[in-house]
């Protein structure tokens, strides 16, 4: 199994970036799949989901409102838009991948490499 996360970059605080993760060596359509961040010298935190059967997303209250998740299961791939980003938004980007409905953050089955997100004040 592979999560190739990309889209990562440089941006302003209030701009956008949409970041991408194809997942091959799975039943895509079967999986949540899930984002995840980590700022330097902090832990590993929960940013959105979204779940094989409807749809169904969601947020932590940091970012809701601003990112929106979605998938393409015909193209094995989860979308994260990310608008009016924030300098505190600022972190390594992680997809991951779960079989359960609505995971929790250590139940996640794989993850994905990383794509760096900095956000310029």
């Amino acid at each position: 199994v592979q999560l190739q996360a990309s889209g990562g970059g440089l941006v302003q605080a209030g701009g956008s970036l949409r970041l991408s993760c194809a997942a091959s060596g799975l039943t895509f359509m079967t999986y949540t799949l899930g984002w995840f961040r980590q700022a330097p010298g902090k832990e590993r935190e929960f940013v959105a989901a979204i779940s094989f059967v409807g749809g169904s997303a969601g947020y932590d209250d940091s970012v809701k409102g601003r990112f929106t998740i979605s998938r393409d299961n015909l193209k094995n791939t989860v979308y994260l838009q990310m608008n009016s980003l924030k300098p505190e938004d600022t972190a390594v980007y992680f997809c991951a991948a779960s079989r359960k409905l609505r995971p929790g953050a250590a139940q996640y089955d794989y993850w994905g490499q990383g794509t760096q997100v900095t956000v310029s004040s």
